[in-house]
């Protein structure tokens, strides 16, 4: 899932963005090993040229994922959905088609970043995606995430790993909805989900996950940006 041979160096007053990999519907567990693998195999900046990083957009088939701090009590009924115990921080949530889900394999130090500090990066490439299309979204202090009104849209978890991340964020775009009724949903008893179509965003998956990674590479560039001229 990724291009052999491409480096960049990490220093310096530019940083080559991610490269953007859109991998459709893939299987979770075989996508999950290959970005602890990619992770595990880089090549970091002190070894110039370090990895370069990238943005890997799928969809899922039916999934549920269970966050290292994750309650079995919140899966609330049985279902013949798999469960998979993963190693992103949060609690469980569901991805299924329709759903874009963007990994992000970064290095952290590179983009001088820490995690609090990217979770909001994501919520917000979320949340100008969405106010490009008029709609209203915020994100919470107490629940990482992105909602329009009191329901959620958006889901983000991640592990870090010898200063590098992997995971990312998943937006319900235009899929079916009813598996989330199985869970308490990131934990929270009653949350409600939305998505995309319901309110009135009607182009493509492939459009919607394009932008989205547009917005990620523009927060990155405008955080490094800052750090570099504070």
């Amino acid at each position: 899932m990724t291009k052999s041979g491409e480096r960049e160096v990490g220093s310096g007053k530019h940083l080559a963005p991610p490269l953007i990999h859109s991998l459709g519907l893939v299987e979770y567990l075989p996508t999950w090993e290959a970005m602890k693998q990619f992770t595990i195999g880089r090549i970091f900046d002190s070894q110039i040229p370090g990895t370069r990083d990238e943005i890997w957009l799928v969809q899922h088939p039916p999934t549920y994922t269970q966050g290292l701090a994750g309650k079995p009590e919140h899966l609330l009924h049985g279902t013949n959905i798999p469960v998979v115990k993963t190693d992103r921080g949060g609690q469980i949530t569901y991805h299924g088609p329709g759903q874009i889900v963007a990994y992000l394999l970064l290095d952290l130090r590179r983009w001088k970043i820490n995690v609090r500090e990217l979770v909001s990066l994501m919520e917000q490439a979320v949340i100008g995606l969405l106010g490009e299309f008029g709609v209203a979204a915020q994100a919470r202090k107490d629940a990482p995430g992105v909602y329009v009104g009191d329901a959620k849209i958006a889901s983000l978890g991640l592990k870090i790993k010898q200063g590098c991340c992997y995971h990312g964020l998943a937006l319900n775009v235009d899929m079916d909805l009813t598996p989330f009724a199985n869970i308490n949903p990131c934990g929270y008893a009653g949350l409600r989900v939305t998505q995309c179509c319901e309110l009135g965003i009607n182009v493509s998956i492939n459009e919607l996950q394009a932008q989205l990674a547009q917005n990620l590479i523009h927060e990155l560039q405008g955080h490094f940006a800052l750090k570099q001229h504070p």
